[in-house]
């Protein structure tokens, strides 16, 4: 007697079962090897890189015995003790931004992590081994998560102006103390008349370089006036707003800098259960200011990436802050009928002319808030009551968003009373 033959369809069933095609990684390097990492391994590397420098230069004068020392430009061997130090402190920069996800920071360390990797290639001491290796190891971390440093470095037209007012004067101080080299003390190369400007303009001055004329003196007074000036209008151009931000982020608001861009946008009064939703839809279409009293509600809104300001939504003033005149309309919806009342009298006061939308709790207020300004009032019970109708009377609009209904013809004055 034949034996049966075996079911393709069992085979199949146990094989589908049993068999796993995708294979189960025994480590998941992407975990290692993301923009974190390059961020830490970058890190460690500027404190390689210090530590290295640290020891080089307590050893005095070091003579390069690398593959590239012949390359060296006459005098550079010079200064390859402050070399690690130097870029110790620009990679401690760049961790930093790749740390904010800047790809100015990115560019950065493309190019500081190849000149770490020469030093030892220059020196041929063994310090800077740890230091390569660390090098070694970043510049592909970070070349292979580009898209984890994507923030663009944004500065206004007035910190543009500013830091490159600051480079002009010091290549105006450079230049020209080199150009009336005869008529300085202690200037003779292009060195000098850099560390003349840099000892001028921080006000150190040790005396090694002088101006000898009236003409250099009076070139000196102009390098310390617009030096100082241009170094406190850089400097203040870029610390006030990241101060600013780091104290209005404490707060959950927004800077003064952030309010006067707005433009076009939709100001909403007060923030509760109706917000919620109102964001979600609004959020993909145009830029939402949320004006709330309630600190703690506006700090989470600030970490969601919402623009909020932390202010009185019945007072005037904040309303002006926010650029109501140039809103593109107003919701008030504060979970407390009053206060909306309030709040569409101040906004009405504040831009007579923009659109004022407003939400009643009670249905019986909706009158009372068109009496005081508002332009169309939305009863969410009403809304609510409607849709659940139509719901369990089976109508198919009501089975999606359940809306289009209820605002067609004279539905549309009663769904606001």
């Amino acid at each position: 007697m034949a034996a049966d033959p075996p079911d393709p369809s069992t085979d199949t069933a146990l094989e589908e079962l049993f068999h796993r095609p995708d294979r189960v990684p025994l480590v998941y390097w992407r975990a290692f090897s993301g923009a974190r990492t390059a961020v830490l391994v970058t890190g460690a590397a500027a404190t390689l890189a210090f530590v290295a420098g640290l020891s080089r230069l307590s050893q005095g004068s070091v003579a390069p015995t690398g593959p590239l020392a012949a390359f060296l430009p006459p005098g550079v061997a010079a200064i390859l003790p402050l070399a690690s130090v130097f870029l110790a402190f620009l990679l401690i920069v760049v961790a930093a931004g790749l740390r904010a996800g800047y790809r100015l920071a990115w560019d950065g360390a493309l190019v500081l992590y190849p000149a770490l990797l020469a030093v030892p290639l220059v020196t041929g001491d063994a310090t800077d081994l740890a230091p390569f290796v660390a090098a070694a190891v970043g510049l592909p971390l970070v070349a292979a998560n580009r898209s984890g440093f994507d923030r663009a470095l944004d500065l206004t037209p007035f910190q543009t102006v500013a830091l490159l007012s600051f480079v002009a004067v010091q290549v105006y101080g450079t230049v020209g103390t080199y150009a009336m080299r005869e008529h300085f003390a202690g200037v003779r190369s292009l060195t000098d008349a850099f560390y003349y400007i840099i000892v001028t303009g921080t006000t150190v001055g040790y005396g090694d370089a002088t101006p000898t004329t009236q003409v250099t003196k009076l070139f000196t007074l102009s390098v310390i006036v617009l030096g100082t000036g241009a170094f406190t209008v850089a400097t203040g151009s870029l610390l006030i707003p990241a101060l600013e931000s780091r104290i209005s982020s404490a707060f959950g608001t927004m800077t003064a800098s952030e309010l006067t861009l707005l433009e076009d946008h939709v100001l909403v009064l007060g923030h509760g259960d109706l917000t919620e939703p109102l964001l979600d839809e609004l959020a993909a279409t145009t830029d939402v200011v949320v004006v709330t009293p309630d600190a703690d509600r506006a700090s989470a809104l600030d970490e969601r990436e919402v623009n909020v300001l932390t202010a009185d939504p019945t007072d005037e003033g904040p309303l002006l802050d926010a650029r109501i005149d140039a809103a593109r309309g107003v919701v008030v919806a504060t979970d407390d009928d009053a206060r909306d009342a309030l709040a569409v009298v101040a906004a009405r006061q504040a831009a007579p002319g923009v659109r004022i939308v407003a939400a009643a709790s009670d249905q019986r207020h909706v009158d009372k808030l068109e009496a005081v300004g508002a332009d169309a009032v939305v009863s969410p019970a009403v809304i609510g009551g409607r849709l659940l109708g139509r719901a369990v009377l089976g109508d198919e609009e009501a089975d999606g968003d359940g809306l289009s209904g209820l605002f067609d013809g004279d539905d549309a004055r009663e769904g606001a009373e």
